[in-house]
């Protein structure tokens, strides 16, 4: 790939982070609301769902942009939410991380 074909790849991924960074945002919002919940105790069934979700897109969409640490993190509280977190003691503290990792990762690429 030359110099000019490497320019408009990079064009197009800017454009396309543009276009997916509300819905990444929206995502590690559903990430950090659900960890509130479950260290609060009160994580109900939906939200677990939806955090499970959430971390499963994320982990597909942070690999297309090569944020490789982004998705192990995403696929690690996919797994958890998978597993219902309220029987591990460990989980609260170890998703409200990823959730605070997610955040930083997406608010500092490019």
């Amino acid at each position: 790939m030359d110099a000019k074909e490497q320019q408009l790849m990079a064009e197009a991924l800017d454009r396309m982070w543009a276009k997916f960074l509300p819905q990444l945002t929206e995502r590690v919002d559903v990430l950090e609301t659900a960890a509130t919940a479950l260290s609060a105790g009160r994580l109900t069934l939906e939200q677990r769902s939806a955090a499970h979700a959430a971390a499963h897109k994320l982990a597909g969409v942070l690999g297309t942009f090569s944020l490789t640490k982004g998705t192990v993190l995403a696929r690690e509280a996919e797994i958890l939410y998978s597993a219902e977190p309220e029987n591990d003691a460990a989980a609260p503290v170890r998703l409200t991380d990823i959730a605070r990792q997610l955040r930083v990762l997406i608010e500092q690429y490019k």
